[in-house]
C-alpha cells in the first residue's frame, strides 16, 4: 500500500510540474482577475455584438490566425473596442477582459 501511495504522489507531482509548464502565463495578464473580466464580458453582452457585427455565430470573431498575433494586440483591441463603445474600462479591466479571451480563444503563452 505504502509503495502504491509514493507512486501515485510521485506521478502527480510530476503532472504538476508537465502541467505548470503548458501554461505559462503571459506576463501582460499576470495577475488580472479573471472572474471580473468574465462578469465585464457578460455585463456588457460582448457576444451579443459581436454576433451583430459577424452575423453568426459571436465567437467567429476571435480568430487567433487573423490580425490578433500577440498578446498585447489583443489587449489593444479589448481597449480599442471598449474606447469605441464608451464603456469607461479602468486598465485592468481591460486586461481583465483580455485574459480571458486569451484563455478561451487565442491561448497565447509566455516563451520558456
Amino acid at each position: 500500500m505504502k509503495s502504491w501511495l509514493v507512486v501515485a504522489a510521485t506521478a502527480m507531482a510530476g503532472w504538476g510540474l508537465f502541467s505548470n509548464a503548458q501554461a505559462q502565463t503571459v506576463p501582460l495578464f499576470e495577475g488580472a482577475d479573471l472572474k471580473l473580466g468574465e462578469s465585464l464580458i457578460r455585463s456588457h453582452n460582448c457576444a451579443g455584438c459581436h454576433g451583430r457585427h459577424m452575423n453568426g455565430p459571436a465567437d467567429d470573431i476571435y480568430n487567433p490566425k487573423g490580425k490578433i498575433n500577440s498578446p498585447s494586440a489583443l489587449r489593444g483591441m479589448v481597449d480599442m473596442c471598449a474606447n469605441q463603445l464608451n464603456l469607461q474600462l479602468f486598465p485592468e479591466e481591460v486586461t481583465a477582459v483580455a485574459a480571458v479571451l486569451n484563455r478561451d480563444f487565442y491561448r497565447f503563452t509566455a516563451k520558456p
